[in-house]
């Protein structure tokens, strides 16, 4: 299989690399492939460089001509949050979310309330976005309405309603 990258992602990429494939029809699991050669010229017009990858197709469901989305799986994985992107408020001076935690009132009563916390936000993939620094794994953050918050307001959850929080979305009228 032969396929387009841009140059911006050359460093990243080796031969060995691993590939995914996904094609339309095909109920299987994705195929995995491995990057088996990178050309060294890049193309003047679309300042891409192609590369070639060698899949396993045993049932021979992959056949010559066929569409399929290639995706190359480049460097090492980290663990990150992903929150939806409804629960960050952005702001010039630096991106943030609203953690649930218990508070104590100026008269000493307890009640649960919302902290801003300043987040380092990765990239984004469909409805999600990583927050690489900030927000550790299960603290409570508020997914909807941030804009209306400020530093200690107090809060009533409500997990009724959900946001979209989907990696592949697919509009209706797509």
């Amino acid at each position: 299989m032969n396929f387009s990258v841009p140059q911006q992602q050359l460093g990243d990429l080796r031969v060995g690399g691993e590939v995914h494939v996904n094609a339309q029809g095909i109920a299987s699991s994705d195929p995995t492939g491995t990057i088996t050669a990178i050309n060294s010229v890049v193309d003047e017009a679309t300042r891409n460089i192609q590369v070639q990858a060698t899949l396993a197709n045993p049932e021979g469901k992959l056949r010559p001509g066929m569409f399929v989305e290639a995706q190359v799986v480049l460097g090492a994985g980290t663990a990150v949050v992903a929150l939806p992107t409804s629960a960050i408020s952005y702001a010039p001076y630096g991106d943030s979310v609203f953690v649930v935690g218990d508070m104590k009132g100026p008269d000493g009563k307890p009640y649960k309330g919302v902290r801003q916390q300043f987040v380092k936000l990765g990239n984004a993939r469909g409805d999600q976005v990583a927050v690489v620094s900030g927000v550790k794994a299960g603290e409570e953050v508020v997914t909807s309405g941030v804009f209306k918050l400020r530093n200690g307001a107090g809060v009533v959850v409500n997990n009724r309603v959900q946001p979209s929080n989907n990696p592949a979305p697919k509009p209706e009228d797509s």
